[in-house]
């Protein structure tokens, strides 16, 4: 076998491992999709009378879910970066990478391992959200190409907070730490425009929410699902996306790679 075949069977081995250790210890997955379900019904059902009628278009006529819904997606897109964090913290603070050394496993394999299996659980929680906002009256009107779009747009963002995350639960010294570290990731949605309109916010918060990352992918995700205008959003979107993957991929490489040198 080539080193190719043998990373890639170790990354299989390592994701396997991953994915058992989500089924018996499945209390980080169930809050991945129970936090953004309750935003979703919370706002929805208890503000969504209040503000679907102060931002008009999309919100009125209580409509407001079809506004909501796609930001409250991508918060369970973002959801998952906890879970990440915390799990590869507890493999470096128990030991088992110091057992990893021993043998003759590919380096690349357990970060592999780790950031394919939190992509395809935070898949999942996305899968479950979108389906919660479709039983409650979210009627996206996107066609089978916009849907691919969408889920092709969420992928990358999982991808690229799942590598940041991992770098993040890398240096992180205690599981409880690692926990902390991605939670600005998961409100940064809320000072976006998932919940109200940009321009709808007094003026120093409407810049910050009009050019923090991920502003323009709600937007490109909410124009995907709903028809409306994405503009620049799809390529500022992108490039936040592929940016983020970018650092979070070379912080953790980095960070492993000081690791196992110890």
């Amino acid at each position: 076998m080539s080193t190719l075949s043998y990373a890639v069977s170790d990354s299989l081995t390592m994701l396997r491992r991953n994915l058992r250790h989500a089924q018996r210890y499945p209390s980080m997955t169930i809050s991945t999709v129970i936090m953004p379900v309750m935003m979703l019904l919370l706002f929805n059902y208890a503000f969504g009378g209040a503000i679907g009628a102060g931002i008009g278009g999309p919100g009125e006529d209580g409509a407001y879910i079809d506004y909501v819904a796609p930001g409250i997606i991508l918060m369970a897109a973002t959801a998952g970066a906890v879970a990440t964090a915390v799990s590869v913290c507890v493999d470096m603070t128990e030991g088992i990478v110091n057992r990893f050394r021993t043998m003759s496993i590919s380096r690349a394999a357990f970060l592999t391992g780790h950031v394919v299996g939190s992509v395809l659980q935070t898949l999942a929680a996305v899968g479950l959200v979108i389906g919660v906002a479709l039983a409650i009256g979210f009627r996206p009107d996107a066609s089978p190409v916009e849907w691919l779009a969408a889920i092709g747009l969420l992928t990358l963002l999982i991808l690229a907070l799942t590598w940041l995350s991992a770098g993040m639960g890398l240096v992180a010294k205690t599981p409880e730490s690692a926990s902390n570290a991605p939670l600005p990731l998961t409100f940064l949605p809320f000072l976006g425009s998932a919940i109200v309109p940009t321009d709808s916010m007094p003026t120093g918060l409407r810049w910050f929410a009009e050019y923090q990352p991920f502003t323009p992918v709600i937007e490109t995700l909410r124009g995907l699902l709903m028809g409306t205008e994405i503009g620049t959003s799809g390529c500022l979107a992108l490039a936040w996306c592929l940016g983020l993957g970018l650092v979070g991929y070379l912080w953790a490489r980095s960070s492993f790679g000081r690791t196992v040198r110890r």
